[in-house]
């Protein structure tokens, strides 16, 4: 497994070696030793969650706050999106800027998210199937949700067309500016 240092500390791309012969492939996407010792601290995943989106779907930004926040260690089995992780830590350096990295199931790269940052992603392809594991327990009464589109942020999302944007109902009536957003 190859570990990328991105621009924002503690995020991490991940690339699994790929073992390619005529019947197909194999690849190792995750130990946990390898995985705890190049992130620099041990992690200790316990659920696995799983979504199929269609092409324009966009998922996000979303975090859980406090006791609830999240870690996250994600991936695409099918299809294309582009992944995003922007810094909610108060004090960081990088507070407030973000991570974009296209996965997918020809990159095969992933994607790990600290606790104390929003998340989401874009589907560039017919489908996506996209999975992930977490560290924390799903927490309703915690979680909350930026606007994707908020100007502050400057996401350059591939896909701005209204018309072809598909959020949730949550996404589109409820997710706040990064201004009113709750912070780390």
């Amino acid at each position: 497994m190859k570990y990328t240092a991105t621009d924002i500390e503690g995020v991490w791309i991940l690339e699994p070696r790929l073992f390619a012969d005529p019947r197909g492939y194999f690849m190792e996407t995750y130990r946990k030793e390898d995985f705890d010792s190049h992130i620099g601290h041990a992690v200790d995943f316990i659920q696995d969650n799983q979504s199929k989106s269609s092409l324009g779907v966009l998922r996000g930004l979303h975090y859980q706050r406090g006791e609830f926040s999240q870690a996250k260690l994600v991936r695409v089995i099918t299809g294309r999106v582009v992944d995003v992780a922007v810094d909610l830590r108060l004090g960081s350096p990088t507070f407030g800027r973000h991570v974009a990295v296209e996965l997918s199931e020809e990159n095969n790269r992933q994607l790990f998210i600290p606790r104390g940052f929003a998340h989401g992603f874009q589907v560039l392809s017919e489908t996506a199937v996209f999975t992930y594991k977490v560290d924390n327990v799903y927490a309703p009464q915690a979680e909350r949700s930026i606007r994707y589109d908020d100007p502050e942020l400057g996401i350059a999302w591939p896909i701005t067309d209204p018309e072809r944007v598909l959020l949730s109902e949550k996404d589109l009536n409820r997710a706040v500016s990064f201004a009113e957003a709750e912070k780390f």
